[in-house]
């Protein structure tokens, strides 16, 4: 008789909300994570008394009242709202694009006003039915937000021009012709109060883990551990690559203390202008209010993934998707073994989206 029902192999969101209702359940879990931390990308590390978002700023945010409720069963959140800046050549401009983004540029102070000068560069383009995210941006937006605000900032972020990369990409970004600088368009937005490793250990609490594991150092001893499989890693990995390796876009870091209280006014700034190297700078202490006498900043720099890096989001291309829809049919033929998470379903997903898809998996088989 094997020792647990769920082996669960990644300790990231999608791993730990399987693990927390199994666990309710009655069911015996391991959890086993490669890095020397619990959490996956939420994880947070603390310096100068602020929580740092070590894999990435997540400002967790939903329209699903079951997955708002189920989070704030077990953490308080705060009411951050998430206004991000860009900076572009020095020059500062309001996101996602609203009222106030048209006015810096255009100085146009009616919705309609903004309507007839993006409509006007739309034909100008020539632009019918986009087929690239180029011309699907410069359709939604106009020319001089794209090539100011979108163009330098998506190639750096993506590693591709912009004429390579698909529609569905840019189409995330909400446009709004009212003066309304909040990011997200859901209703419930906020971090957790004492940043997200109090999710995690409350996600986590009475379930046994292990850190510092390699799950494919020794693949067929884990699996014997348990009845059951849930895997959060790279689909490409668990199956040898044997259909070849999917493109992952990674994201490199580069962390400061600053001695002073405030640096940049604001939690994100992202830099738009292709020159600059990095695509943002997040002021960590901002996604709580904190009023430490130093602050943390964060670089962020995208670059294409290689061996050794961290995965963080995949390239859903057309030569990627077809790779990936060779490697989930043999996920679906996987016995006793399931496939969740954001790189076991090579899917962008939202925090929100891996939790409901955690619990569907759940309901599925339990």
């Amino acid at each position: 008789m094997k020792r647990y029902d769920y082996l669960i192999v990644g300790s990231g969101l999608f791993g730990c909300v399987f693990a927390y209702l199994c666990h309710k359940k009655g069911r015996k879990c391991l959890v086993i994570e490669k890095r020397p931390v619990l959490g996956g990308n939420i994880y947070c590390e603390t310096i100068e008394g602020i929580n740092v978002h070590k894999y990435g700023a997540h400002i967790f945010h939903t329209s699903n009242k079951q997955v708002w409720d189920f989070v704030n069963s077990m953490v308080e959140f705060n009411n951050y709202i998430n206004s991000p800046m860009a900076n572009y050549k020095g020059k500062l401009y309001n996101l996602p694009f609203n009222m106030n983004t048209f006015y810096a540029l255009w100085g146009t102070k009616t919705p309609q006003e903004a309507r007839d000068k993006i409509e006007m560069q739309c034909r100008e383009m020539g632009i019918i039915s986009p087929n690239n995210l180029e011309e699907q941006a410069i359709s939604l937006v106009g020319k001089d937000i794209y090539e100011i605000l979108i163009k330098g900032y998506t190639e750096k972020q993506w590693g591709r021009k912009a004429i390579e990369l698909p529609t569905f990409i840019i189409k995330r970004l909400p446009v709004r012709f009212t003066f309304n600088n909040n990011y997200f368009n859901d209703v419930y937005q906020g971090i957790p109060v004492g940043g997200y490793n109090v999710l995690t250990n409350k996600l986590l609490e009475g379930i046994e883990t292990i850190i510092d594991i390699d799950f494919f150092k020794d693949k067929e001893y884990w699996r014997n551990k348990a009845d059951k499989v849930v895997y959060t890693g790279k689909i490409d990995e668990y199956f040898d690559y044997c259909y070849g390796k999917l493109d992952y876009r990674t994201v490199r870091f580069e962390n400061e203390i600053l001695n002073c209280e405030n640096f940049q006014g604001n939690a994100v700034i992202n830099y738009t202008d292709a020159d600059v190297p990095y695509t943002r700078i997040i002021e960590h202490k901002h996604f709580e209010f904190g009023k430490q006498s130093k602050t943390v900043i964060s670089r962020e720099y995208s670059e294409e993934w290689k061996e050794g890096s961290e995965a963080y989001y995949p390239v859903n291309d057309s030569k990627n998707e077809g790779i990936y829809s060779k490697y989930k049919e043999l996920a679906f033929s996987e016995s006793n073994t399931y496939f969740g998470g954001r790189l076991a379903e090579y899917k962008y997903y939202d925090m929100d989206k891996v939790i409901l898809s955690a619990i569907n998996l759940f309901r599925k088989y339990e």
